[in-house]
């Protein structure tokens, strides 16, 4: 859908690519936009998706710098797509790669998970809950700051759980640092309606795509200093520590279930949901 429950996808793009510049701990500066639109979008439709645009954009703190425009033929473009690169920069001393992950660091999640793919679907597959589900995007250079600013060089890695959601998230930074991280199944943030949703549909809540949190391994020094300060920003609120990485099962991801046991967490096989980012 062009348009879901607490977002459209203008606003997405612009999240998505200011969320990747500043998990480099770079700030975002400026943005270009490109648009693929089929012929016969309503021209209300492509209004609302600019104003989106830019206010996502002067929302991130970023410029829309440059851009273009194409058009397809009717039913060769499901409505439009949108293609966005954006450009930051790195201050000294910052230094956010996945394999800075070692032994002892914490993991912490900004916020509660798997909103964002169940509002998609929700609104996808025409289903009806009692209570409402949105979507969490969101810019995410502002919160980036405040961790950086609490954890300093203690601040190892960043990375936003898109598509594949936690699970892959995590596996990445486990295969790249060769590092194991364990989490914990009952420390992990998320919303009843959302839970329950999935538990009706099948999904794996760890595998749902996210839009607007972020996942930050911090050494153990500076973890309660960066929770507090994730905590006082508004993306931040309901952040909570999940898990930490440990010197076994090397790149590996394993789950401390809420009733006591373990499990093995893959990287997800195939989509798990249609993308829409």
């Amino acid at each position: 859908p062009l348009f879901f429950p607490g977002g459209d996808i203008g606003a997405l793009a612009v999240h998505g690519t200011v969320n990747d510049v500043a998990m480099c701990g770079a700030t975002p500066v400026a943005i270009t936009v490109g648009m693929v639109i089929e012929e016969g979008l309503p021209m209300e439709d492509l209004w609302r998706i600019v104003s989106s645009i830019k206010e996502a954009a002067d929302e991130g703190g970023v410029v829309v710098a440059t851009g273009d425009t194409k058009v397809v033929d009717r039913g060769k473009g499901d409505g439009i797509f949108i293609n966005t690169t954006g450009i930051g920069v790195l201050k000294e001393g910052v230094d956010i790669r996945p394999d800075r992950a070692t032994t002892g660091d914490v993991v912490i999640a900004s916020g509660t998970i798997a909103d964002h793919g169940i509002a998609i679907m929700s609104v996808r597959e025409g289903l009806e809950f009692e209570t409402a589900l949105e979507s969490d995007t969101a810019s995410l250079n502002g919160l980036v700051e405040v961790i950086l600013e609490a954890g300093g060089e203690g601040v190892h890695v960043l990375r936003d759980p898109t598509r594949g959601g936690v699970a892959s998230a995590t596996n990445e930074i486990a295969k790249s640092a060769a590092m194991g991280i364990r989490l914990r199944e009952a420390d992990v943030p998320m919303h009843p309606q959302v839970k329950a949703a999935c538990e009706i549909l099948g999904f794996d809540p760890l595998y749902v795509a996210n839009e607007g949190k972020l996942l930050a391994i911090v050494a153990q020094e500076v973890a309660d200093a960066v929770l507090e300060a994730m905590r006082a920003h508004p993306h931040g609120v309901d952040a909570a520590v999940i898990g930490e990485v440990v010197d076994d099962h090397h790149g590996r991801v394993f789950l401390r279930s809420s009733i006591g046991g373990n499990r093995v967490v893959d990287m997800i096989s195939g989509e798990q949901l249609p993308r829409i980012c």
